[in-house]
């Protein structure tokens, strides 16, 4: 099953200058649906493993997507994608979720945020908004112009971003992402005493 692409951190990006879509980064847990013509949604996963409805940690995930995201994601899949196999990847959180710990009274939701075309690759930024962009479950965007060091300041000192955001540019082979964390939640993370945090604490581009 395929699964979400590494995204690079600001400093190792390559694109400023150029045109991109800025998108809410929910802070959660990257879950993917697998979908076909013939059999629908048939396969589930997290970013490293399969999962069904009995699964302890997420479980719970697939029951909520098949009672409210499934059908209108697919109404769209079978107009647009005929032919085509598709992995859609989704955010998984809740109001008290951090760097993909959950709390178990939470009410969560999911956030639509790429989709993959087998044998094509993720849609553009600019496909992704015209297919997927009025559905009310898809990852906001907040800014579409120029990616430059203005705006990674800006996101980097901000009081209204909780994680940050993942910034897009290009389509096809010429897709990029990227993305930027603000300096309050690296700082939450640093002072986090969860084993798992720490280690995406060495993921992050400062």
């Amino acid at each position: 099953m395929t699964s979400y692409r590494q995204i690079e951190g600001i400093t190792k990006n390559r694109n400023i200058g150029k045109s991109c879509y800025s998108f809410y980064k929910y802070d959660g847990s990257n879950l993917r649906w697998e979908w076909n013509k013939k059999r629908g949604f048939y396969k589930y996963g997290s970013r490293k493993r399969l999962f069904d409805e009995s699964d302890e940690q997420f479980g719970k995930a697939l029951l909520l997507f098949k009672e409210k995201y499934e059908e209108p994601i697919s109404r769209i899949l079978v107009d647009k994608f005929k032919q085509d196999k598709v992995v859609i990847f989704t955010e998984y959180f809740g109001e008290n979720s951090f760097a993909g710990s959950h709390e178990k009274t939470d009410e969560m939701e999911l956030r639509l945020f790429d989709v993959h075309i087998i044998k094509k690759g993720l849609l553009s930024p600019k496909e992704f908004l015209k297919t997927f962009g009025d559905l009310d479950f898809s990852a906001e965007l907040l800014y579409e112009g120029n990616f430059n060091k203005e705006y990674i300041q800006k996101i980097r000192e901000s009081s209204d971003l909780n994680e940050g955001v993942v910034v897009k540019g290009g389509k096809g082979h010429s897709l990029w992402l990227s993305k930027i964390k603000t300096l309050s939640y690296l700082e939450k993370l640093k002072k986090s005493d969860s084993f798992d945090l720490i280690d995406n604490i060495k993921e992050q581009e400062f």
